[in-house]
């Protein structure tokens, strides 16, 4: 390879890595945005779709067991047990509300009384091999609530941390 192409390739290669960096830069700056600004991360909406196209459907974001206790005893949050009503009255999450997913289906809109549409709402059922309380939580944004969680580890994880569960209904 004689000098001429080694300076020409190397000015080549140069240039298409120059023109990656900027134009990732710029993509991760408009992803960024909202958070360099500090503004809240916002529950997954819903987007709009075009006519005769599929809607993609808002999901509940997953909570880890730590933010679940913190937001328990610090009365931030609403915890919403998404199991039949008699696993509810053996055992559940002290403090918790009861809103069984097969109730909740029944009724046109799903609705937890006393509770704004604006309150932080943590649904949870049997564990990770248990779905109900992903099925819950969407049926409760589809019903306007606007920030609606899943703690995936649910009733299990809860006790294996040594928290607080009691029976009985409340």
């Amino acid at each position: 390879m004689t000098q001429k192409n080694w300076l020409k390739t190397s000015l080549e290669i140069a240039v298409i890595v120059f023109a990656s960096a900027l134009f990732g830069i710029a993509w991760n700056r408009t992803l960024l945005a909202d958070a360099w600004r500090g503004a809240p991360a916002g529950q997954a909406a819903p987007r709009q779709s075009a006519p005769g196209s599929q809607q993609v459907e808002a999901l509940p974001m997953p909570i880890a067991l730590a933010q679940v206790k913190e937001l328990h005893d610090s009365g931030q949050a609403v915890l919403v047990d998404a199991r039949s009503a008699a696993s509810f009255a053996k055992e559940h999450i002290a403090g918790a509300r009861s809103l069984p997913l097969e109730e909740a289906t029944r009724q046109a809109t799903p609705q937890l009384t006393g509770v704004a549409k604006d309150a932080i709402i943590i649904a949870y059922c049997n564990g990770f091999s248990c779905h109900d309380s992903m099925d819950l939580g969407k049926l409760l944004i589809k019903a306007g609530y606007a920030s609606v969680y899943v703690f995936e580890g649910g009733l299990p994880e809860w006790r294996d941390g040594g928290y607080p569960t009691t029976g009985g209904k409340q």
